[in-house]
């Protein structure tokens, strides 16, 4: 029988898999087919003196792993597990008589297996943990966990008391020890092993605080190959030179389905010229071959492609875990929402902004959220001409410092424009908010001069100030400006009130952008119009951004040309 599906039914279902094309579901005659085929091997294996569980699990090793496997959990784990195992435990909850437990001695002799059972794996355990260099209280955890049951052990308990294998009393024993076994490990392993993350101390969490004449660490984050044009062009404005780098982690994020564990792999961006097994490898070759080629093309770009698999809700994690440990100081993610064709803007998958919202709230640096409406094609850096028309609406505080920053860098590209509006309340506002926001005041008014003096000199960078008492005149600057710019820089303004943004918070439809950013991304704004939101970070690392003002940011000009597609304009 074994041999039977290993040689002839793994390549029946391997040619199924081959004749569906990728990104294709499977036909329902495919999905039909392959349920039929569980319960002829469990009818088989019955019929042959075996458990008919025994067929239908070697079925389904035989299924290749892959998006076949992906589409029978999708279809079959919400029945199974909502349904389907709660009435197999109350089941095997009802055939265990514990009242046939008679007796001291059996009663002793329960506590005694249990205990001998525990006892023995945790040795043995903290034994091979010791010669193997681990901690000990790690080795003893590791045994714990050894002693969990589970549905396989409620299985094999069930067939032997249906082949009468065991008696009622065996049975309600051994049904005992497991449930004893799972029940203790988890509060005991909870109190045991509480591992400490270790945080890594860098300083440089965010754009301002980078240093001119220093690298510029960067994670991109992407969800489908769909996000990889517009973050490409983004990063091509980013002017990477000799002297200030870009070292590009790109981490392609995967929803864990089907798996036991989350992972975090690591891939060779040369190619392997090996075939995708499955959709989501696929889609990691398709992200991975654009940024080689962009790096291959562009100067001063180093890239690292990883994938990370893990569910939605713990997804922020891996990517905060990774920008610490890389030492990043920006991330950019991609908004939950994408353009349509009629203009508007569509949600293309609602866990995407859950994760986005997740990692605002528990970034070690700062963060960028990328509304893309057309930067992926209508604004290729690739002539002598103005290419990219970049805006910044500077309200204050950290986050605009940051949007500001970033902005900075990149209006040193020769076939970038850059405006900075400067929203200033009149006087009868500023007196009523003077005596709140004395020092971030201070600090704006400290980093816009500085910018100014530095770029007063070059004619692709504008610099206006805008006088407004209230959210309506704030709207109406803005209309102004939508028509003429392909993509606006704005601070996620968190927690930071103001008169110049009261009332566009009321009607807010995603609050993780920010009033101003939210407005920007709304479908009745311009339709050609993208949007990068930048929150700074100010943790516990963060510096006193007023400290470590440049005195100057690096002129770019000066620098061998580092974008793709462009040639030294001198």
């Amino acid at each position: 029988f074994i041999a039977i599906c290993v040689f002839v039914v793994r390549p029946g279902i391997s040619r199924i898999i081959r004749k569906t094309p990728e990104g294709e579901n499977f036909s329902e005659f495919y999905i039909c087919l392959i349920l039929t085929g569980v319960m002829i091997c469990g009818f088989i294996t019955d019929s042959i003196g075996t458990h008919s569980v025994f067929g239908a699990f070697v079925f389904g090793l035989v299924i290749p792993n892959g998006p076949l496997g992906l589409t029978l959990i999708e279809k079959l784990e919400d029945f199974v597990s909502g349904l389907l195992l709660p009435l197999f435990f109350a089941i095997s909850g009802l055939k265990t008589n514990v009242a046939a437990i008679q007796g001291p001695a059996t009663w002793v002799t329960l506590f005694l297996v249990i205990f001998l059972a525990c006892t023995g794996k945790v040795i043995g355990t903290v034994v091979v943990a010791f010669f193997h260099g681990m901690p000990v209280r790690e080795g003893i955890t590791l045994g714990l966990l050894l002693n969990t049951k589970g549905l396989v052990e409620m299985i094999v308990l069930n067939v032997g008391k249906d082949q009468k294998v065991l008696d009622d009393e065996t049975f309600a024993t051994m049904v005992l020890i497991a449930l004893v076994m799972t029940g203790v490990i988890t509060p005991i392993v909870t109190v045991l092993y509480k591992p400490v993350k270790r945080s890594v101390s860098y300083k440089r969490r965010t754009i301002q605080q980078t240093k001119p004449d220093s690298e510029l660490r960067v994670l991109v984050c992407v969800h489908t190959p769909r996000n990889v044009p517009t973050i490409i062009n983004l990063l091509e404005a980013s002017h990477p030179t000799k002297r200030s780098p870009i070292c590009i982690y790109v981490l392609h994020l995967v929803e864990l389905t089907g798996r036991a564990s989350a992972m975090l792999i690591v891939h060779n961006t040369r190619k392997s010229g090996k075939p995708a097994l499955n959709r989501t490898q696929a889609q990691s070759d398709h992200i991975i071959n654009a940024f080689e080629n962009y790096e291959q093309h562009a100067a001063f770009v180093a890239v690292q492609a990883l994938t990370a698999i893990s569910p939605y809700s713990t997804m922020h994690e891996d990517v905060c875990s990774l920008a610490e440990n890389k030492r990043v100081s920006f991330i950019i993610i991609p908004f939950h929402k994408q353009q349509t064709v009629d203009g508007g803007m569509e949600a293309t998958n609602p866990a995407y902004r859950l994760v986005n919202q997740n990692l605002l709230g528990n970034s070690p640096c700062s963060v960028g959220i990328l509304v893309d409406r057309g930067l992926n094609g209508a604004t290729r850096l690739t002539s002598n001409t103005i290419s990219l028309q970049v805006a910044v609406l500077f309200f204050g505080g950290p986050d605009d410092r940051e949007a500001l920053a970033y902005a900075w860098r990149m209006a040193e590209h020769p076939w970038i424009s850059l405006t900075v509006l400067r929203f200033i309340p009149d006087e009868d506002v500023t007196d009523a908010a003077s005596t709140r926001a004395t020092n971030e005041t201070n600090r704006n008014m400290n980093y816009v001069n500085t910018f100014r003096a530095a770029n007063a000199e070059y004619e692709t960078i504008v610099y206006i100030d805008k006088v407004v008492s209230n959210g309506e005149e704030t709207v109406a600057a803005v209309r102004s400006m939508d028509s003429s710019h392909d993509l606006f820089i704005v601070g996620r303004r968190e927690g930071m009130l103001s008169p110049l943004t009261a009332g566009l918070t009321d009607w807010s439809e995603c609050p993780e952008l920010g009033a101003i950013g939210d407005l920007l991304a709304s479908s009745d704004f311009a339709a050609t119009v993208s949007v990068l939101v930048v929150q700074q970070y100010v943790g516990p690392w963060a510096q006193d951004d007023e400290m470590d003002l440049p005195d100057s940011p690096v002129h770019y000009h000066d620098q061998p040309n580092a974008i793709y597609g462009l040639e030294d304009p001198s």
